[in-house]
């Protein structure tokens, strides 16, 4: 109950909003009270964290291909992201211990190592928090994002409408010539689109780095 209001006071009023004092006033108790439980708001955090994994992992089932384990993970890490805008600013650092944090490290591991694509415990692990990475850099800059808009009142596509003309005197400059190709020459992907691309290609450079059925390319040719 404690966690579920600090939950639902994070995702209405931000992280800020969340203390011992103010988490008290929606259960109507007093702040000593919770001092029985918690020494600290870093505290509450940390159960928060691992709270937001058990939503996570909930119903989840066994996948036998590690590839798709790991878009499914990765998925269910960015829904929750978007659910719990406070949630990407509290990973990263030293990782969770939570229960729930640890299985779905567990599960994640589980599925690269119980395929028997991988050459090491040492690969399975690396491959894992490569993953993790992307994923994580990326929700975090999709939080970002929103919090910008929120601030500004401006979307992504107004904010680049409104900065257009000042990007135009920079590349008039000359200096910035790929830059100058970027916006003139590439496909800017829809946001979606531009999650799964990068996690195919982080994946791709996974199976080819770390995995036996790579080896065993190299060796067929």
């Amino acid at each position: 109950m404690i966690i579920d209001s600090a939950i639902k006071l994070a995702d209405s009023c931000g992280l800020d909003a969340v203390s011992l004092r103010a988490v008290a006033g929606n259960l109507k108790a007093g702040p000593m009270r919770l001092y029985g439980f918690f020494h600290s708001k870093e505290e509450i955090l940390d159960m928060m964290v691992d709270a937001v994994y058990a939503e996570i992992i909930l119903g989840e089932g066994v996948l036998d291909d590690w590839r798709e384990a790991c878009k499914h993970f990765s998925a269910r890490l960015r829904e929750a992201s978007v659910q719990h805008p406070w949630f990407p600013s509290l990973l990263g650092g030293r990782p969770h211990q939570g229960p729930n944090a640890l299985k779905y490290l567990e599960n994640s591991l589980a599925a690269m190592q119980r395929s028997g694509d991988f050459r090491s415990i040492d690969d399975v692990l690396l491959a894992v928090r490569t993953v993790n990475a992307y994923v994580l850099g990326f929700i975090q800059s999709e939080a970002a994002e929103r919090r910008q808009e929120s601030a500004t009142g401006l979307t992504k596509e107004e904010w680049r409408d409104r900065t257009h003309p000042y990007l135009l005197k920079r590349l008039a400059t000359g200096q910035f010539p790929t830059i100058e190709r970027v916006v003139n020459d590439a496909r800017h992907e829809v946001i979606d689109g531009g999650f799964e691309a990068g996690l195919s290609a982080v994946l791709m450079g996974i199976e080819q780095s770390f995995t036996h059925s790579a080896a065993a390319d190299v060796k067929r040719k």
